[in-house]
């Protein structure tokens, strides 16, 4: 497959190509068909592998979006939630497969790539590690099997530059409590507590956001009762995790049907069924 990389000068962006040359590249299952920056990066123009600190390749960056996407089988895309959004309105034109791991989307952002979803398959997560996303399963496990005597919180800390909270990968610990629980998790989130907010409501699942140095990620969600507390976490020290599971969300691609999947398809721990929802 011919992959895109939306974002590639970002230290996500730069993970994603040396994922791609070092794995794909050997196993003969992908190739990087283009990077692209915004207009004005200091990046443009450079070769995509002398960018990651490899060998040059002969693909440079470019500041052409629709370029990149006219070449490419597969964009990955971790950017902005304007720019993402503008990603899944190229992709139906281009008829490019996408991969957003972009965090922050609102509705907004959702609708467009709802509308993308329903011409070319698109996987969103908002991390796609295998470990958390086995982690989203024990959490719903947990959750349906404890009543509302265990309080749930998750706490996550990120690096200094996260400009989002609660982190996305938060949020879908937080939907997969939610789900075991059979509630909306909009009704019961609770996002921070400041002043005198009075005692903690039965039901509610909260959320607590720390930022600062160069935390890659770590997520805990605790389910605290009067008398014990369980506590599941996920630490992730290396992007480069993340890089393995976008490219293989990538690769997963080819041949799909259109709809909207999640990293629990591709990773087959949920049915292969095309989604309108998917972990924001």
């Amino acid at each position: 497959m011919k992959i895109g990389i939306a974002g590639c000068a970002g230290r996500m962006g730069r993970a994603l190509i040396r994922q791609v040359i070092n794995v794909s590249y050997e196993a003969g299952t992908g190739v990087l068909s283009g990077g692209v920056e915004q207009m004005g990066c200091e990046a443009i123009g450079r070769d995509l592998g002398h960018l990651a600190g490899l060998d040059v390749i002969g693909v440079k960056v470019s500041g052409d979006v629709r370029a990149v996407f006219d070449v490419s089988d597969v964009v990955i895309d971790f950017t902005l939630p304007a720019v993402t959004r503008e990603h899944a309105r190229l992709a139906v034109s281009s008829g490019t497969a996408l991969v957003i791991g972009t965090t922050g989307l609102d509705a907004r952002d959702n609708a467009a790539i709802d509308r993308a979803a329903a011409v070319v398959p698109v996987v969103q997560a908002g991390n796609m590690s295998v470990g958390v996303n086995l982690l989203c399963g024990l959490v719903e496990q947990v959750a349906g099997a404890l009543g509302e005597d265990f309080d749930i919180e998750i706490a996550e800390m990120h690096h200094r530059h996260k400009t989002d909270a609660p982190s996305g990968t938060a949020l879908m610990l937080g939907q997969a409590a939610a789900d075991g629980r059979g509630v909306d998790l909009g009704a019961v989130s609770r996002r921070g507590r400041d002043g005198r907010t009075g005692a903690r409501k039965a039901g509610d699942i909260g959320f607590a956001a720390l930022r600062g140095g160069g935390v890659v990620g770590d997520h805990t969600v605790i389910f605290a009762a009067d008398a014990e507390r369980i506590e599941l976490t996920h630490r992730a020290t290396d992007r480069g995790l993340f890089a393995a599971g976008a490219v293989r969300a990538a690769l997963w691609c080819d041949g799909r049907a259109p709809g909207r999947y999640s990293m629990r398809d591709v990773l087959g721990l949920s049915p292969v069924v095309a989604s309108d929802h998917a972990d924001t």
